[in-house]
């Protein structure tokens, strides 16, 4: 679809309306990607100002996911105790063990969705590249 006031073949990123999602399938795709994108930004968060970072998050199916900097487990220990904070993890293996904690929380069709976008970003690429 060309849209005709600058010639762009894409309407672009458009800001959405911001309320409850009523079909479950769009309900479902858009929590896990914003789930995906706010433990992306914390990761971030904790990496480049040193943050300790726990996020629990209960899904519309009931299923609880989270994520933390060190650890969720440290953090929620730390914060109900009073103890002093755990030490930092600043090496890239933990940063690496984050990284797959989170990916292997992730249930099959949300990895198959996952794919499928990326195959059509790849695709989207390619296009660009060759056009």
């Amino acid at each position: 679809m060309v849209n005709s006031n600058t010639g762009k073949k894409t309407l672009g990123r458009r800001r959405i309306e911001i309320k409850k999602i009523e079909k479950r399938s769009n309900l479902q795709v858009t929590f896990t990607k914003r789930r995906i994108g706010l433990f992306k930004k914390a990761s971030e968060l904790s990496l480049l100002c040193g943050a300790q970072i726990a996020i629990l998050v209960q899904s519309p199916g009931g299923k609880i996911y989270s994520f933390g900097h060190p650890s969720v487990e440290d953090l929620i220990n730390c914060f109900l105790t009073a103890d002093v904070p755990p030490p930092q993890i600043t090496d890239d293996e933990a940063v690496m063990r984050l990284a797959m904690e989170e990916w292997e929380s992730l249930e099959l069709h949300q990895l198959e969705e996952y794919l499928e976008a990326l195959q059509t970003l790849a695709d989207k690429v390619s296009e660009k590249l060759s056009g």
